[in-house]
């Protein structure tokens, strides 16, 4: 499905509000599309295929915002309808487009098929999503954005039943991300278990074509994307050890989110960083920048282009 070693950014905007509890204050969403009122997230992607060679965008939305907060219940019109526009608007550009959940396996405070919300009302809403997009190979399913300290065997089970919804409701041969505990850091993706737990998950005919483990990876101090500075390049202690893990099991992993400040530090981390995930093809299919968007230069980790102008961390070492 991807011709291309995938690079691209993060178009962030319906996912403001969602916090790491799995909560989604929906005052706080800024569509990034200027015909609802904000940044133009349409021209930004645009900007990024045709002058940095960018081929894959990641669209962070909360579950409750699609569903206008009914737990279980169909996708809300007006709101999915708007996420749509986003959607379409990438597809428009001819990249590849990630449909990315952005809850941390949760729904206010309570874990999926862990006391939260059950399984069945989490496939609900992928059997939605998949059957609305089942007909463009270029969605990408995000089961989920950054699972945290929950029990990973059973998280396994869940990531399951919305691979199982997904191909059940007719998107078939599509990628579909499969993310680990510990916000799946690329560090800890073996360590965890994450790793062991998600390699057990299959399509309806038992093969895992397609399923590709989703990792991030900040450069930061602790790896919370939060700082402007960088301080490794996640070589040794993330990239490569993961690396040797999924050449033994013939599998392969994206990494939807790293980045750091428009900084020299990171401009020069990022780039080896992104050059050994560009020497290892063979089990990294790419990487997403953190982020643009409806973000704008007040952001630490902004990759927001000024007009026809890259930040300087994009221009250095995302763009190609």
């Amino acid at each position: 499905m991807l011709n291309c070693f995938p690079a691209g950014v993060n178009i962030a905007g319906f996912d403001f509000g969602c916090t790491t509890d799995g909560s989604d204050n929906l005052s706080e969403v800024k569509p990034p599309l200027s015909a609802l009122g904000g940044p133009d997230g349409a021209g930004q992607m645009s900007h990024f295929v045709t002058k940095d060679n960018l081929n894959i965008f990641r669209l962070p939305v909360g579950w409750q915002y699609l569903v206008n907060n009914v737990l279980g219940g169909t996708l809300d019109a007006t709101n999915s309808g708007k996420y749509d526009q986003l959607v379409q608007a990438c597809l428009n550009t001819g990249a590849s487009c990630i449909v990315d959940i952005h809850n941390y396996a949760r729904w206010n405070g309570a874990i999926i098929g862990q006391g939260g919300p059950t399984n069945a009302q989490f496939a609900n809403l992928w059997t939605q999503l998949a059957a609305k997009y089942k007909s463009q190979s270029k969605i990408i399913f995000g089961v989920m954005n950054e699972p945290h300290d929950l029990d990973v065997p059973t998280w396994a089970t869940t990531v399951q039943a919305a691979v199982t919804a997904i191909r059940q409701a007719g998107a078939t041969s599509q990628m579909i991300l499969l993310p680990g505990t510990g916000y799946t850091s690329a560090g800890t993706f073996v360590s965890s278990g994450s790793a062991a737990a998600l390699a057990a998950v299959k399509n309806l005919d038992g093969s895992t074509t397609n399923l590709i483990f989703d990792v991030h990876k900040y450069l930061d101090s602790d790896n919370s994307g939060t700082h402007s500075e960088c301080v490794t390049n996640n070589i040794d202690g993330a990239f490569a050890p993961l690396a040797t893990w999924l050449r033994s099991e013939g599998r392969q992993a994206l990494n939807t989110e790293t980045g750091g400040g428009n900084v020299a530090s990171c401009e020069s981390y990022l780039c080896q960083q992104i050059a050994y995930l560009n020497a290892n093809s063979d089990v990294y299919l790419g990487y997403i920048g953190w982020s643009a968007g409806s973000f704008d230069s007040t952001y630490v980790l902004t990759e927001t282009p000024n007009g026809s102008q890259d930040t300087a961390l994009v221009s250095a070492c995302i763009a190609r």
